[in-house]
């Protein structure tokens, strides 16, 4: 739904100032899709669809036209899933989709969903349908088995080709330049599609003629769809053509110490045509420093990543490729460990002279068929006897372990026991293990000190869980969530420590919990785990919502704030208070409820400002804040009707606009915004020629220009905390014999009869006093409500600094929301001549906005300032660009009659 306001013309002898009250009414979304871009075809319907077709690589425009009032928040959705990951975000939420280079894994089905709390959403959709053809590819095989050396006689060749595209692609052959079709030749059968899934066609040369050596073109076509030109390959057959083979020059496995350069060589030994080779890995991609040089593959300084299985393939659309592979270790030895096993046929955790013990040694070894190990004791080199028994246990089974089994312990044989492990080819480091054995090696015990569980920490904290742990040789400390399936704090499901301390930087609320600490066997005696657990609580201050919430709303007017607690630790205790800037208005707590509210029921000047609710628990508070005031949403315009409605009858015109707001009911009354119509000289009678902007809302539209020609100055005001203000003045009635050589003797046209805005730095004006102009509010539409627009505008003027005495010229944006900040545009000082300057700057804002031009005065009398033609238009600024003449407004200086009528539109939101 929306409004329709019917203007007619009353010239200027009728007099008067026409009057409408109008109540603005909501209306649910309606939505319709429009198409711009490089289209190939558009079908309305199609089985009750609409299908846009475009080709690959184009730009795809779909625009979702709506209407509504609140104004529709609009986002596009593709079939499976958001559309955000197959284009630009910001165009999610516009109302024009784009996607350049459109590829065709984006064709699909689009949807533009528009919604304004009013009814159901509206939702239309399109379904996009990506043309492509890809370049044909041509194999041939043998009917006898395998390719063998070469194509003899009396044997069948089957030529097949394939091109990938959309819609299905039409086949057609050649030999040299003769047409091959189905019965032309008894020696040659095409398989038409329908055979072939419609996938391929096959070209088939039954029992080999000397005529058959000869070169075949496949033409792939789509039928010049969507402009797409046919694609060609060719083939030459020889009685020479073979299937590739290859070798490798190199041996299988390769086995080669980290830091070696390795290098693969990979040779064709038949195949016509030539064969082109290609290396891959079989887990992952090629390391990044690998050299390729035609079939050699170099790896400088190899490292056990990456070691893997390589393989060489060699094709050459004769038959199957042909691939060799091979396999590179890199030798590495890690990790040492050990364990030591009391007495097993006594079950005794200790050990006790005249029982066995059994040391346990293990490493990973690559490879691990060439492991081996020494023991020693107290440095000397051990043997295996009957009472020192050495094994080492079957790398099959358990690789990389060996195990030295001391029977009946005697006192003299406490000491150091010593495994090395060591790689038979060498080149890398031996790992040297220690076990000690004595009257004072005991298991090990573990405690958890009584204050340090359970543990209360703070979120964002650094924290120690402990677990004492007892015993020589001291094992690893395994830790553990013991409540939770869910990893560590550092991402394993498993930590180890050495000292029985867990350390946990920025802890969160998510790792409240119990954590499990047990003994490993590594490191220390081969028994039952010992274990323990920890206590971990994370105590955090209250989430509360809304964080931060501006209300608007009149005086004499109630208003109510609610917060709400949404998570917090402890809960047990949970207090709030209510402030009104530094001013305490309530305080109490919370039982069973997880919010509290405070009503102001008539707002008056005092009550107006900041209120602050904070929910207090041990771990600190949170806070929402509500930002009341009694000031109006800025008004928003934009029409609906995409071109001009014309009526029968002379000087009727409608149009139909829409005023929206995404909080209607705060908004205080608008009053007066101007709907101007203007009618050229000599047209004929009763003829409308065009209607001017919404002054405030020209951006709506996509552009704005101002010359300060009306009476009005295009609704600019005056800042009220300036010094002094600027001054609308033509050079036909300026009077210059104070200040002859200062300001411009012309408008930005030439014209002496035309208007400009200046400031006038004559006495009582004193040095850096300023003078402040402000824009209406220029208002964007919100096209992407979860964040800034992506639309660009090209801001320019004309400014005139001519005088010894000239100061600065500044230019600043103030965005909506945010008129505290005003962001630097624009500034020049000092004299630039006697001509009119023009600045031009691009502009990217994420909502509505004003532009400030501040003029500050020079040194001395000689130092106006003047701007002119102020211009705002859609899209970036380019080199080339001249401010155009907009078609709304008409400048008097440049030498048009203008009869202007302004009709002032009252609108009554009903508050």
């Amino acid at each position: 739904m929306f409004l329709i306001f019917f203007f007619p013309f009353v010239s200027p002898k009728a007099g008067g100032r026409g009057a409408h009250r109008v109540r603005v009414s909501a209306a649910p979304p309606t939505v319709r899709i429009v198409h711009a871009g490089l289209a190939c075809n558009i079908e309305e319907e199609r089985y009750s669809e609409r299908v846009y077709t475009i080709r690959e690589g184009e730009t795809l425009e779909l625009t979702c036209l709506v209407t509504g009032h609140p104004r529709p928040q609009i986002r596009w959705t593709k079939t499976a899933g958001s559309a955000s990951d197959r284009f630009q975000d910001s165009s999610v939420f516009n109302e024009t989709l784009r996607i350049t280079n459109i590829q065709r894994h984006q064709g699909g089905r689009y949807y533009c969903k528009a919604e304004n709390g009013l009814g159901s959403p509206a939702i239309k959709s399109i379904r996009v349908d990506v043309y492509y053809l890809d370049d044909p590819v041509v194999t041939v095989h043998q009917s006898i088995g395998e390719a063998k050396e070469q194509f003899y006689y009396e044997r069948t060749v089957f030529l097949r080709c394939v091109a990938n595209s959309n819609p299905p692609v039409r086949y057609s052959w050649r030999r040299g330049q003769e047409v091959l079709l189905q019965g032309s030749d008894k020696g040659v059968e095409i398989y038409e599609p329908f055979f072939t899934q419609g996938e391929t066609k096959i070209l088939k040369l039954k029992n080999l003629r000397p005529q058959d050596y000869a070169n075949y073109s496949c033409i792939a076509s789509v039928r010049n769809v969507c402009s797409i030109p046919d694609k060609m390959v060719s083939f030459r057959l020889s009685n020479k053509t073979a299937s590739p083979s290859i070798k490798l020059l190199v041996d299988d496995p390769i086995v080669v110490n980290p830091g070696e350069a390795i290098t693969l060589v990979c040779v064709t030994t038949g195949g016509e045509p030539a064969p082109s080779l290609t290396w891959v890995r079989s887990l992952g991609v090629l390391p990044d420093k690998t050299v390729l040089n035609g079939g050699t593959l170099t790896i400088p300084a190899i490292a056990s990543e990456d070691a893997g299985t390589y393989s060489c393939i060699a094709n050459n659309n004769v038959g199957n490729p042909a691939k060799k592979s091979t396999n590179i270790i890199v030798r590495a030895l890690k990790k040492g460990r050990f364990w030591i096993t009391p007495d097993p046929y006594h079950k005794d955790d200790n050990i006790q002279i005249g029982r066995e013990v059994k040391i346990s040694c293990q490493v990973e070894a690559v490879p691990s068929e060439e492991l081996t190990f020494s023991w020693f004791k107290n440095g000397r080199p051990l043997r295996s006897s009957e009472r020192m028994v050495i094994t080492q246990t079957d790398p099959d089974v358990s690789p990389g372990t060996t195990n030295l089994d001391i029977i009946d312990l005697k006192f003299t044989d406490f000491g150091t026991y010593t495994c090395v492990a060591s790689l038979k080819g060498g080149g890398i480091s031996d790992i040297s293990i220690d076990v000690n054995i004595s009257s004072s090696t005991v298991p090990p015990n573990l405690t958890v000190p009584q204050e340090k569980s359970p543990l209360v920490a703070r979120e964002g904290d650094t924290i120690e869980l402990q677990c004492q742990v007892t015993g020589k040789p001291k094992p690893i400390i395994l830790w553990s969530r013991a409540d939770k399936e869910v990893a560590m704090p550092d991402g394993s499901m498993q930590s180890e420590s050495y000292d029985g301390t867990l350390r946990v930087v920025n802890v969160s609320r998510d790792m409240t919990g119990t954590y499990r600490c047990q003994t490993s066997q590594y490191n220390g005696f081969n028994v039952k785990p010992r274990e323990a657990l920890v206590q971990l609580i994370v105590q955090y201050p209250p989430a509360v919502e809304p964080p931060f919430l501006e209300i608007r709303q009149g005086q004499g007017r109630g208003v109510t704030m609610s917060c709400r607690v949404l998570r917090a630790y402890p809960t047990r205790v949970l207090t709030y208070e209510w402030r009104l800037g530094g001013k305490l208005l309530r305080t109490g707590q919370f039982d069973v409820q997880d919010s509290t509210e405070y009503t102001v029921s008539s707002l008056a000047r005092d009550t107006y400002g900041l209120y602050n609710c904070n929910i207090i628990n041990e771990a600190g508070a949170g806070r929402c804040s509500f930002l009341v005031t009694g000031k109006a949403y800025a008004p928003e315009f934009y029409y609906d009707t995409y071109n001009p409605l014309w009526q029968n009858r002379p000087r009727v015109y409608s149009y139909s606009l829409q005023w929206t707001q995404m909080n209607p009911g705060a908004v205080d009354r608008i009053l007066a915004y101007r709907l101007g119509i203007r009618q050229v000289s000599g047209a004929r009678a009763g003829e409308v020629f065009s209607v001017t902007e919404f002054m405030l809302f020209t951006l709506l539209a996509g552009e704005f220009h101002c010359g300060f020609e009306d009476g009005n100055i295009c609704l600019f005001t005056q800042d009220d905390t300036d010094n002094f203000d600027w001054t609308k003045q033509s050079t036909a009635t300026r009077d210059t014999k104070y200040t002859p050589n200062t300001g411009p003797n012309a408008d930005r046209t030439g014209s002496k009869e035309g208007f400009y805005m200046y400031i006038e730095t004559s006495r009582p004006r004193l040095e850096g006093e300023k003078a402040r102009l402000v824009s209406p509010v220029f208002s964007v539409a919100p096209k992407n409500p979860y964040g800034a627009t992506n639309t660009a505008y090209c801001f320019s003027f004309y400014y005139h600094m001519y005088g010894q005495h000239i100061g600065s010229l500044n230019v600043y944006l103030r965005l909506k929301g945010q008129t505290a900040i005003e962001n630097p545009l624009w500034s020049s000082s000092g004299n630039k001549g006697q001509h009119w300057n023009q600045a031009r700057v691009n502009i990217n804002p994420p909502t509505s906005f004003q532009l400030i031009f501040e003029g500050i005065r020079g040194p001395g009398i000689e130092g106006d300032i003047a701007i002119d033609d102020v211009s705002i238009v859609e899209g970036e600024c380019m080199k080339s660009d001249q401010p155009a003449n907009s078609k709304w407004h008409s400048h008097p200086k440049q030498g048009q009659q203008v009869i202007s009528e302004y009709l002032y539109v009252y609108i009554d939101i009903g508050l």
